[in-house]
């Protein structure tokens, strides 16, 4: 063999085994994303949603204690409207929406703006997953209004975006994705009673607990489609993710356990707000979402709170820059300043934006498989750090990340795809220097939420 002969035959056998790598590779590793969240985002529509905001605005006032009698006017009308909608989507998917009202009767003094007997309605649509269908991921929006007397129920309150838009939102959610098959189920809720002190949310987590709901989390959509800020900032990118630290059910035992370890910004609900920015900056790069490191604005509340309460994830998705001449406020005109919440304040592109952030949210944690469970660290004195985790049989596993990130970092910013194992050591990562978790990933290329650890690999 001459040297021109063995060069031919080293570089084909080069290209062999190149090859052979290149099809483990691609045969192991998933893709980097999901091209179906691309059409996803283009399927919602800016257009359906004007129409639903304004159909939510003309029935006059949604107060909890409004009217529930006429077709045209208070929240009656308003609930059957939207069970309406939520059972059209349902008929045009063959059916695939479980659709009822969820019943919490509340009696006159329960609450300072409880001023008469009233049944708090939700209305809730549950899109069952075809392998895990009491694991659940919800998407939710508040069904009432208030004017500036939260206990004024005949007034006008048209509450266009407070929270039509949330509202309005989560129904475009479910014409979207009902396109599709999930694994997971995807719950797609109206709320009532938030106004009177978060009665809906209360009651529908009570609902799910009591039904044992694996609820991986839920998207508190209140407020997300106004983009003129009373600061005077106009922004139609930003939005912000408000999620707590770590859940308010944390026993003694955790919270000393995570005094020596860490974890202190990284339970279950920022796990969650991670994700909801994480698919953003994927999917949809041109949006700014801010995570906030806070249960709620300053000193308020969210219907997401009910359910951190008993221990299941929630965050709040809501604009960035709020106008609180255009919420709570009777309709009106002083000093030139117009007051109330209409239709005019809504900025109908930026609701698609924000409704296609939480649709691309669902989708992902719908086809991804089951979060890791059991998560355990181990690698003190070491040079090295090992993670260990129960592995899950789920049919569309494609295997694990492992992700690392520098203490102070909000982000998670390394990661290391690991293929179907139980266990990792990334070596020459020190693991006090870093805070850790692992994610299940899909072959679609779909993730989990990150888990972090919750205890210890024995040491040998």
């Amino acid at each position: 063999m001459n040297y021109h002969q063995f060069l031919s035959y080293l570089i084909f056998s080069l290209l062999i085994c190149a090859n052979a790598v290149l099809a483990q590779t691609t045969e192991t590793a998933p893709p980097a994303v999901d091209l179906r969240m691309y059409q996803i985002i283009d399927d919602v529509s800016a257009e359906r949603i004007e129409q639903d905001i304004r159909t939510l605005a003309g029935f006059g006032t949604r107060n909890t204690m409004s009217d529930t009698v006429s077709d045209t006017r208070g929240i009656g009308a308003a609930r059957r409207w939207i069970k309406a909608e939520f059972d059209k989507v349902s008929e045009e998917c063959g059916g695939c929406l479980e659709v009822f009202y969820q019943h919490n009767p509340t009696e006159k003094g329960a609450g300072s703006r409880i001023v008469k007997d009233v049944d708090i309605v939700n209305v809730v649509a549950i899109q069952r997953g075809t392998q895990h269908p009491n694991r659940m991921i919800m998407m939710s929006g508040d069904i009432d209004s208030r004017a500036s007397d939260a206990t004024n129920y005949t007034i006008d309150a048209p509450g266009a975006n407070d929270n039509a838009s949330g509202m309005v939102g989560t129904i475009e959610a479910a014409r979207v994705l009902t396109k599709y098959q999930f694994p997971t189920s995807i719950v797609y809720a109206g709320l009532a009673g938030e106004e009177q002190g978060l009665y809906g949310g209360q009651g529908l987590a009570n609902y799910a607990q009591e039904n044992n709901w694996e609820l991986l989390g839920v998207l508190n959509n209140d407020m997300i489609g106004n983009i003129e800020g009373v600061d005077g900032v106009i922004d139609n990118r930003t939005f912000r993710i408000f999620s707590e630290p770590v859940p308010p059910t944390e026993t003694e035992q955790q919270r000393r356990f995570r005094r020596f370890t860490g974890g202190e910004v990284d339970g279950i609900s920022r796990q969650l707000a991670r994700y909801v920015h994480q698919m953003t900056t994927t999917y949809m790069p041109e949006m700014n979402p801010m995570m906030i490191y806070r249960l709620d604005r300053f000193g308020r509340g969210g219907h997401h709170r009910p359910f951190s309460d008993l221990g299941f994830p929630g965050i709040r998705i809501m604009e960035a820059h709020e106008n609180y001449n255009r919420q709570h406020q009777d309709i009106r005109v002083e000093n030139g300043i117009e007051y109330g919440d209409v239709v005019e304040g809504v900025n109908f592109p930026y609701a698609k934006k924000l409704t296609a952030v939480n649709a691309t949210t669902l989708a992902g944690l719908g086809w991804a498989p089951p979060a890791p469970d059991s998560v355990k660290i181990g690698g003190a004195v070491q040079a090295s750090t090992t993670l260990a985790w129960d592995m899950s049989d789920a049919p569309q596993l494609a295997g694990y990340k492992v992700y690392w990130r520098e203490t102070t970092a909000p982000q998670w910013t390394y990661s290391r795809f690991v293929d179907k194992t139980d266990q990792h050591t990334l070596e020459g990562i020190v693991i006090d220097n870093f805070y850790f978790g692992v994610a299940a990933v899909s072959k679609d290329g779909n993730e989990s939420v990150v888990v972090f650890p919750s205890g210890l690999i024995p040491r040998e």
